[in-house]
């Protein structure tokens, strides 16, 4: 998986729904299996939340989308449910309280619609576990 990659799917675990539900039920179908690598997106989704950087972004126009992400997330519990996921798997709490800059960027998420034929993108292969 690629950096670009693993960002992406930070980013769909931090800010959307389906993804971070599929991820909870491989994980609760599967205690144990989770890898370091599902551990350590986790914790880059959960900075994902954290307060917007003052430097080092790529772009006002990710910065942007970053925050537009964190306030319609609000909705869903996504905060909640990811330190959930994370205590789950007994990862160490983040001290951190501000993004990263070098993950604020211009990353589009799936459309997030409630029609009954709408399914997640594919899991990437490396971290498929079934």
């Amino acid at each position: 998986m690629t950096s670009r990659e693993r960002l992406q799917y930070a980013y769909e675990l931090a800010f959307y729904p389906p993804r971070l539900n599929e991820v909870w039920h491989r994980i609760s179908k599967h205690p144990g299996q989770a890898g370091s690598e599902i551990g350590d997106l986790l914790d880059q989704a959960w900075l994902l939340h954290q307060g917007l950087p003052e430097r080092g972004y790529a772009s006002q126009r990710a910065l942007n989308r970053l925050a537009l992400y964190q306030a319609k997330s609000r909705a869903f519990g996504m905060v909640t449910f990811l330190g959930g996921v994370r205590r789950y798997l007994g990862r160490a709490p983040i001290d951190t309280r501000v993004v990263p800059g070098h993950m604020v960027r211009d990353i589009g998420l799936p459309q997030l619609c409630r029609s009954l034929n709408s399914v997640c993108p594919p899991v990437p292969s490396s971290l498929s576990q079934d």
